[in-house]
């Protein structure tokens, strides 16, 4: 059930980033989320897309470095307290997390939804399994 994330390597100088946006712009590619984590001389981009192998292949074909993680993403609770409950179910699962970031959810007004990198993904999926936590499918980001 995980989801790929497509991290893409910038230059850290102004436009770099307008000017991967423009080519999955170009070619129809819908963000649902994004991340941007930077270093003195590069950044990363980390992205989820509706079409996740269409906006590999166009970036790769503009020269960006790209490459493809698993990671979960979880819808949750939009009320006070929701992530807590989120994160208590990932820490009795015994859980780590090494980053996480948000989206919401286009007409769902419900959630919103948190993309997880674990260390383990199919193991963290089978701890999860029965905890009745929402984890969303790729073909289900492409909904969205």
């Amino acid at each position: 059930m995980s989801v790929k994330q497509i991290s893409v390597f910038l230059q850290n100088k102004p436009g770099t980033l307008k000017q991967m946006t423009g080519v999955l712009a170009a070619h129809e590619i819908d963000m649902r989320a994004l991340s941007l984590a930077e270093t003195k001389d590069f950044g990363i981009a980390r992205i989820i897309v509706d079409d996740v192998y269409s906006a590999v292949n166009v970036l790769k074909e503009a020269d960006y470095v790209a490459s493809l993680t698993s990671v979960l993403v979880v819808a949750v609770p939009d009320v006070p307290g929701g992530l807590d409950q989120l994160l208590a179910i990932f820490a009795d699962a015994k859980v780590n997390i090494e980053y996480m970031y948000a989206f919401l959810g286009g007409e769902d007004t419900k959630h919103a939804y948190m993309i997880f990198r674990v260390a383990d993904t199919k193991a963290a999926e089978a701890r999860l399994a029965n905890t009745g936590l929402k984890i969303l499918t790729q073909e289900e980001i492409a909904e969205i």
